[in-house]
Order: structure tokens, then C-alpha cells, then sequence
């Protein structure tokens, strides 16, 4: 009886050891999702082991809740699966002895294989992709992570974004600057941000001017309404809506006021992880001393096939709005028309583009071959209009066409067409982390004055300005610095002085003449300013470079130039 006693005891003993070596079980829990926030019941969730031994599964519940209970100790991997979905994993799972950790799933839906990153909103002038890849595959990848003391993680969300609702944002600012066409003086501008609840997003943009003279009845005034929603197959699309009102504006003929309105519509779609497509354009009418109708529509293919390499295809018919990134802002650019031989004229042009690009690292190097058939060109100005050079002649016939801005004494003219083909190489590095540098150089053609200084007559500009083949180069830089918060983006670019346009007046930089930079700067002093309150600087041609003289009717000098100089500046509070 002793022995057997003594046997009972050390089997007992040996029971407990192991027991204790073993650990108190651990739990795994957390809520399945599909790329919508939908929480999803009936999803199986599978708890894998070494060599993908299953060691535990569960359905998920109502409400998309899962538990799987006494697990031992180690390192597992979690799947969830569900019809219709791709199955999505959290790998390297390391269970404590006892403890709880929760594991939140996203599923992708099989036709919903890729998603695109947020990007900071850019205007229609910035580079879109050439600065940043923002294409990935939507496969799960943990961004949330929580510790305990021991430095194991407690808390994993693999879901790419947990879907909650963006808080609604506004923007007032007052801005006043010289030299932009349709954008002088003083100007009060409301912008809301709001998101709605199925995902899609609205942003509404408010600007009124000042009156600028006492022949100005009003104040220049701009509405522009964008709405932005997510398609099927992995795609999205925006629109906006926007009219204008300027009647400090004075056309051909001694005619005052011009008004637009533009609809500008853009969608991208994704064909799994190899062909990327966007497509959109613009309608507008404008009403000066007559009416005018156009459509300007562009497409964008890009194939990907490696990791680090792609392939793309662009046409465009407007400088404005050549891709998706293009309506990143609704602030829709001032369409020229003006008045000649009886007609409203406005700028028109094709531009066909073939790409190759390799990422190399952070950084990227492209090149590209275009072709441009350019039917009329606008050409940029400044000089203070006699009533002269907007009267016809004799007959009352407008052989030429042109628009000014009596705020800024800038004006818009309408120059022959031309063709021109060339190449296009672009370099973009990272200097920090949020810092990039590009360097882009073209060749290609543009509307060229005579050689020398002396000035040419207005009325023979169509048969003096002549395409020339040259070329020009661009050193930019553009993000932020992180320890100040400043957003900044400055360029030089190069080209001859004698070219009154650009050359490839379809790339990225193709108006920002010279010098140009913009600067948003945060405001902090302590606790006297509240907080969001911003200045910003934006100005282009700060040296005033590439203009070149020509003489009015009445013999007054005035100056064309490929981007005449602007100054404007300003303070804005979000809230």
C-alpha cells in the first residue's frame, strides 16, 4: 500500500510538472471585415500551427466575432476565409501563456485585388505619379500593432485601414497677390471637406474676389462642387462641377465680363496587379463677346509587368486635366477663348505619349517619346491693353484674338499651331523621408520670337513667332520638412529665352517657368495663435526670365512671355 501510495504520488507530481511547463492556455479573438468595414458572419477563421497543422477553428458570429480557445503557447498563423473572398493571413503569431490577443481580419473581395494608398492632395499643375507609386496589392498586411512589457504583440489589425468615418474639415483663407491671370487682388476662399457614410467623399470651394476698379460692377466670383466615390474592379472616380464669373475680364470687340462653366469627370479601374487605366475629361462653355463649346478628353493606360518596371500610354487633349490625380483639387484651371474672325477660338492640341519607367529603390527614372499636334496655342502676356488692340479693324473684323485681366494687366492671346515630337527623361530620388528631388530634361519645339531684342508689331505675331526645335531642363524639389511642417515645391526650368511657349507643354513642370516655388508654412506661437492657422507663397517666374517685347497698335511695349510673373500670398485656418 506504502509503495503504491509513493507510485500515486510521483504520477501526481509529474502531472502537475507538466502542467506547469506547459502554461495556462491562450485565446485568440478579434472581428472579420471586408475591405468596406463590413463586419462578416459565417467567415472561418483557422488557427495554423508548424508545418500548417489546423490546432483550432471558429465561425464568426452576427456581429463578425470570433474565439478560439485553449491554444498552447507558440508561434501560430491565423486565416480567415469566406466564399467569394480572398483568404486573408496574419503570419508570425507568437501566444503567451495566458494571455488574450485579438487578431482583426480584413477579407478582399476576389474582384477587389488591389487598392490604392491615400495620397496628399495635389493640384492640377503638380506631377501625379511621376513623384510616388501609389499602386499595391491589397494583400493584408499588419499596420497596428500593440505591446505588452515584454515587448510580445497583444493587439494585430491587419486590415489596411479600419474604415472609420474621416471627421469633416474646412478651410477658410484670404489670399491677395499681382500677376495671376484671373487670380488678382484680393480673394476670400470657404473650402469644406466632408465625408459621407458609404464611403465616398464631397468637397465643396467658395471664391469670392474683390471689386477691382469702378468700371467692375462685381467682384470675380468662383463655385466648384467635387464628388468622389469608389467603383467596382478595384476602381474610383471623381467629378467636379464649377462656374466662374470675371467681369474684370475684357475681350476682342471692347466686350467686358467672361464666364465658364466646366464639368470635368475622371475614373480609374485597375485589371488585377497589371494594367492600371484612367480615363476622363473636361466640358465647358464659355460666354465672352460670344459663346464657345469644347471637350477635352484624355486616357491613360499603364501595364506593369515586373515588380519594379512599367509601361504606359497617355493621350491628352488639354494641359489641365491629363490624369486621375489631376481633380486631386477642385479648383478648375481658367479656359482661354477669345474672339477672332467672328469665332470664339480656344486652345486645342494632341498630345500622344509612350513611357517606360523602373523604380530604382525609393526613386524612379523614365523616359518617353511623344508626338503633339497643337491646332491653337495660348499665349501668355502682360502690358496694359489700349482700346485699339481690342477693336477690329476697319471693317470691324478681329484678325486677332486676345483677352486681358484688368486687375493684373495680364492678358491671353491665340498663337498658330504647330507639330512637335521629342523625348522626355525624368529622375526622381528621395533626399529625406519626406523630401523628394526630380530632374527632367525634354527636347521638342516651341513658338520662338526673332533673334535680337528688338520688339515685333502685335499684328504680325501669327506670321514673326515661328516653331524652333530646342530643349530644357528642370531641377524641382517637393514634400515636406518634417521638424517644421513646411510644404514646399520649387523648380527652375530652363529653356531658351526666345521661346514664348513651353517645350512638351504636356509635362509635369511645363508651367512653372524658371523660378517658381510655393510655401505653406504652420503658424505656432505657443498658446496665443490657435491652432491650424497657415501662411502660404506661391510665385512664379520670380526673376521675371523669357520675356520678350512686342508693340501694341498704338506703339505701346508690351512683353509675351512662356509664364509671366506671379505673386500671390496669404493666411488660412483649418478647422
Amino acid at each position: 500500500m506504502q509503495r503504491n501510495q509513493v507510485k500515486i504520488a510521483i504520477v501526481m507530481l509529474l502531472m502537475a510538472a507538466a502542467t506547469g511547463w506547459a502554461g495556462t492556455p491562450a485565446t485568440v479573438t478579434g472581428i472579420v471585415r471586408d475591405t468596406q468595414g463590413v463586419v462578416q458572419m459565417g467567415a472561418l477563421v483557422q488557427v495554423l500551427g508548424a508545418d500548417s497543422v489546423m490546432v483550432g477553428t471558429a465561425l464568426t458570429d452576427l456581429h463578425g466575432r470570433y474565439l478560439i480557445a485553449n491554444l498552447l503557447p507558440g508561434k501560430y498563423e491565423v486565416r480567415a476565409s469566406g466564399a467569394l473572398f480572398v483568404p486573408s493571413t496574419q503570419r508570425n503569431l507568437q501566444l503567451r501563456s495566458g494571455k488574450r490577443t485579438i487578431v482583426n481580419l480584413t477579407m478582399n473581395a476576389i474582384f477587389d485585388a488591389t487598392s490604392w494608398l491615400p495620397a496628399e492632395r495635389r493640384k492640377a499643375d503638380e506631377p501625379s505619379d511621376d513623384w510616388k507609386w501609389t499602386l499595391r496589392s491589397a494583400a493584408n498586411r499588419p499596420i497596428l500593432r500593440i505591446f505588452d512589457e515584454n515587448g510580445d504583440p497583444v493587439m494585430i489589425s491587419s486590415s489596411a485601414a479600419e474604415h472609420t468615418r474621416t471627421p469633416d474639415k474646412a478651410r477658410a483663407s484670404v489670399t491677395s497677390g499681382d500677376g495671376g491671370f484671373g487670380a488678382g487682388g484680393i480673394h476670400n476662399v470657404f473650402q469644406m471637406d466632408r465625408a459621407l457614410p458609404d464611403g465616398s467623399d464631397m468637397r465643396l470651394r467658395i471664391d469670392v474676389g474683390t471689386m477691382s476698379g469702378p468700371a467692375v460692377r462685381a467682384p470675380s466670383t468662383s463655385l466648384a462642387v467635387g464628388y468622389q466615390r469608389r467603383l467596382g474592379f478595384a476602381g474610383a472616380g471623381r467629378t467636379v462641377v464649377s462656374y466662374q464669373s470675371h467681369p474684370e475680364m475684357l475681350s476682342s470687340g471692347g466686350s467686358s465680363g467672361f464666364d465658364t462653366a466646366e464639368m470635368a469627370s475622371v475614373q480609374k479601374t485597375s485589371l488585377g496587379d497589371t494594367v492600371d487605366l484612367e480615363a476622363g475629361g473636361t466640358v465647358y462653355v464659355v460666354h465672352g463677346p460670344a459663346y464657345g463649346m469644347a471637350s477635352r478628353p484624355f486616357l491613360r493606360i499603364t501595364a506593369h509587368p515586373g515588380s519594379n518596371w512599367r509601361a504606359g500610354y497617355r493621350m491628352a487633349t488639354s494641359r489641365d486635366l491629363q490624369s486621375f490625380e489631376g481633380l486631386d483639387s477642385v479648383e478648375l484651371e481658367l479656359p482661354v477663348a477669345v474672339l477672332q474672325q467672328g469665332k470664339m477660338q480656344l486652345e486645342r492640341g494632341l498630345h500622344q505619349e509612350f513611357s517606360v519607367s523602373r523604380k530604382t529603390g525609393r526613386g524612379m527614372v523614365q523616359a518617353s517619346y511623344y508626338k503633339d499636334n497643337l491646332s491653337n496655342v495660348a499665349l501668355s502676356g502682360s502690358g496694359r491693353l489700349a482700346v485699339a488692340d481690342l477693336n477690329g479693324d476697319a471693317q470691324g473684323i478681329q484678325t486677332i484674338g486676345l483677352i486681358t485681366d484688368t486687375t493684373t494687366d495680364t492678358f491671353r492671346m491665340m498663337g498658330s499651331g504647330y507639330h512637335a515630337q521629342g523625348v522626355n527623361l525624368m529622375l526622381t530620388e528621395p533626399i529625406t523621408q519626406a523630401l523628394w528631388v526630380a530632374v527632367e530634361y525634354s527636347t521638342g519645339a516651341g513658338l520662338s520670337a526673332p533673334a535680337g531684342n528688338g520688339a515685333v508689331q502685335m499684328t504680325s505675331l501669327a506670321s514673326t513667332l515661328k516653331p524652333k526645335a530646342s530643349q530644357s531642363a528642370t531641377v524641382a524639389i517637393k514634400g515636406r520638412v518634417i521638424h517644421s511642417g513646411t510644404q514646399v515645391r520649387a523648380s527652375y526650368r530652363w529653356q531658351p529665352e526666345a521661346l514664348v511657349t513651353a517645350v512638351n507643354p504636356y509635362a509635369a513642370f511645363s508651367d512653372q517657368a524658371y523660378l517658381s516655388f510655393f510655401i505653406r508654412q504652420p503658424i505656432r506661437c505657443g498658446g496665443l495663435l490657435p491652432a491650424g492657422l497657415e501662411a502660404t507663397v506661391d510665385m512664379t517666374n520670380l526673376l521675371e526670365q523669357g520675356y520678350r517685347p512686342i508693340l501694341s497698335k498704338d506703339g505701346r511695349t508690351l512683353f509675351l512671355a512662356q509664364a509671366p510673373r506671379m505673386v500671390q500670398a496669404g493666411l488660412a485656418f483649418n478647422f
